[in-house]
């Protein structure tokens, strides 16, 4: 009796538990608490927009270019029997470079020397006859026809002399190109022709001369860069720019000397849509060599009260320039800009900002539209290091 009534009291105790335990559960007395927590701010470093008078600087990348560049051809053929020159050299105008064998131009000296004298001497004997016929001709001698046959062999035969001079000429001419020399001061390339090899004349190209001093930098700019140019100097160039360009080589050191404009393209390129132009600058040791690159740069005017932002705060896109912008509550904004010129490490600003903008110069990556940001000012002085993105 007992025993059972443990046992009844056991399973009421356990029926008891568990509806308690439900009731506990379906009342949320032990759920879980849930809390939302507040999302996380970005770290950032950001600058205002600085608002400046900016002289502009206009800059083009360029090529370095000779003046003159002039593939060296024989004007006879025959092999090279003679190398003056190394290549890689500097060379001046007139100095032999190669000698081409003339042995056989020699010979033909003396073979036309030697029928220009046989004609000289049967003009001699034509001209003599004329005499004699013309005098017998005088007391009726001899019929008339007889002297004017003699006077046209006489002038056949002194036609003959003049060309025979002439030939003798040209092969005088052709032993002396035999000697090549260089038409222009410069340096020869190392694509020479060797000792013993075979030129034809007009068509084999033995080297390459190119000239050194001055030297031209050939660059591109656009057509509404060239328009805004030409409004400034009242429809050409401002002798400011033409006169006082400057150059940085591809090692980011300034060449000493100043260029100045010498050519500009008859028009626009129909498919780049740019105008060539060539500024010269004076190489006197020989620094600029064909082929380099480097940035042809020159003072514009200047603009009142331009805006700029750090060239590293710009991101480009498909042609679309963004930046992000730090709103009131310190909330990323990403905003489409429309850029000017460039000036140093800053980039003028012609659309989208106004000088109170803050904008995210360092961690733009990590953060999108809407971000909650943790900023920390700078000046755009103090951006010396690659960004942090």
């Amino acid at each position: 009796m007992s025993s059972k009534y443990s046992t009844r009291t056991y399973a009421a105790i356990m029926i008891s538990a568990i509806l308690v335990g439900a009731v506990i559960v379906h009342s949320g007395w032990f759920s879980k608490t849930q809390t939302t927590q507040a999302p996380q701010a970005v770290e950032v470093k950001a600058t205002k927009v600085v608002q400046r008078d900016t002289p502009i600087q206009y800059e083009f990348v360029g090529q370095v270019k000779s003046k003159d560049e002039i593939k060296i051809m024989s004007k006879v053929s025959g092999n090279i029997v003679a190398k003056m020159v190394n290549g890689g050299d500097l060379v001046y105008k007139g100095q032999p470079l190669f000698q081409i064998d003339d042995k056989q131009y020699r010979s033909a000296i003396n073979s036309a020397r030697a029928t220009l004298n046989k004609s000289k001497v049967t003009l001699r004997n034509s001209q003599k006859d004329v005499e004699r016929y013309q005098k017998l001709a005088s007391v009726n001698g001899i019929a008339q026809q007889t002297v004017d046959a003699n006077v046209s062999q006489a002038e056949e035969d002194a036609a003959t002399v003049d060309v025979n001079q002439a030939n003798l000429q040209q092969a005088q001419q052709d032993s002396q190109d035999t000697l090549i020399v260089s038409p222009v001061d410069g340096r020869i390339d190392v694509n020479d022709v060797s000792n013993g090899y075979y030129v034809v004349a007009g068509s084999t190209t033995m080297a390459t001369v190119s000239s050194m001093d001055p030297i031209w930098v050939q660059f591109s700019m656009s057509e509404n860069e060239y328009l805004n140019f030409a409004q400034l100097g009242n429809g050409t160039l401002p002798s400011n720019f033409k006169d006082n360009l400057k150059l940085t080589l591809s090692n980011g050191v300034e060449y000493p000397l100043i260029g100045h404009i010498e050519q500009i393209d008859k028009g626009v390129s129909d498919t780049t849509g740019t105008i060539t132009l060539k500024a010269a600058f004076s190489n006197p040791q020989k620094l600029l060599l064909p082929g380099m690159f480097a940035r042809v740069s020159a003072q514009g005017d200047v603009r009142q009260g331009a805006l700029l932002i750090p060239q590293r705060a710009v991101k480009e896109l498909l042609e679309n320039t963004f930046v992000t912008v730090v709103t009131k509550d310190n909330k990323a904004e990403s905003r489409s800009v429309k850029m000017g010129n460039k000036v140093g490490n800053m980039w003028i600003v012609e659309e989208g900002l106004t000088v109170d903008d803050c904008i995210v110069v360092e961690g733009i990556d990590k953060v999108k539209q809407g971000t909650t940001l943790k900023v920390t000012m700078i000046e755009p002085e103090d951006l010396q290091t690659p960004a942090k993105q």
